[in-house]
């Protein structure tokens, strides 16, 4: 979705409300429901240390890691029945590869089903 549209002179012109919610009407529900994830995804990442560069450990924060895994884990779940089995499953490893990393980024391990998004996924070992 852009915030402006090119006119013909090369000038781009604001987008009202009507058009972006033309823009997004166009959008597949799949579509809305994999870029979510894909930045609850990219966020949980980060806080679990993950990122690239000399300042991933100062961008690390386990506790905005768990709220964001276990909001993506509540998406996927929910709606792994609408997506199709190939996104649903694209979405199942990138959490629980994210599940896994901040089990060994925690210095204190959540017990088995007590970790981030586990209650909506079971335990991830």
């Amino acid at each position: 979705m852009s915030t402006s549209d090119e006119t013909p002179t090369g000038i781009e012109a604001p987008v009202g409300p009507d058009q972006a919610t033309r823009d997004i009407a166009e959008v597949a529900a799949v579509e809305v429901i994999t870029t979510a994830a894909v930045h609850l995804m990219s966020a949980a990442a980060v806080k679990c240390g993950l990122a690239e560069g000399d300042d991933a450990e100062e961008l690390k924060d386990l506790d905005e890691a768990r709220k964001l895994i276990t909001a993506l884990a509540a998406l996927v779940v929910a709606s792994a029945p609408d997506i199709g089995n190939q996104h649903a499953r694209s979405l199942r490893d990138g959490l629980r590869s994210l599940q896994l990393a901040f089990r060994e980024a925690s210095v204190i391990p959540d017990a088995p089903g007590e970790g981030p998004g586990e209650k909506y996924t079971g335990s991830v070992v």
